[in-house]
């Protein structure tokens, strides 16, 4: 049974990262959890993740990279966002991300870091946590 009004989830692969299975991964778990799922694909651009991030009218961007180019990436998504008055937009990440860049990420704005071995069912509880919909 689909919920009246899903929490809308973009799942975005910024950057030259060409490998997609975990986002994919996420995108599917995200949807068997009964939310609506957007999937950019592949090399987007920072300014492609915010302008879908309004077209779509999402509750959450989840940002997913292997590059290592998250500090350089992530910081330009959150500030395009925040222009386009998505402020209040969920932002989380995953990837390989190393666990002492988890604290800079957090300041510039990503509320959930999930790295390798994180469970799809604790990335579900913490969108559901932190995204209330009536």
């Amino acid at each position: 049974m689909a919920e009246a009004n899903p929490i809308r989830v973009l799942i975005a692969k910024p950057g030259l990262d060409g490998h997609d299975r975990g986002a994919k991964v996420i995108a599917r778990a995200l949807r068997d959890a009964g939310m609506e799922v957007i999937y950019t694909g592949l090399r987007q651009t920072p300014e492609q993740i915010a302008e879908t991030a309004v077209q779509e009218d999402v509750d959450v961007v989840g940002l997913s990279i292997l590059s290592g180019a998250h500090l350089a990436l992530f910081p330009k998504v959150i500030k395009l966002l925040n222009e386009k008055g998505l402020d209040k937009v969920l932002v989380i990440a995953g990837g390989v991300i190393p666990h002492d860049d988890i604290p800079a990420l957090q300041e510039m704005g990503v509320k959930g870091v999930f790295t390798p071995g994180s469970s799809t069912q604790e990335i579900v509880e913490f969108i559901r946590s932190q995204v209330r919909k009536e």
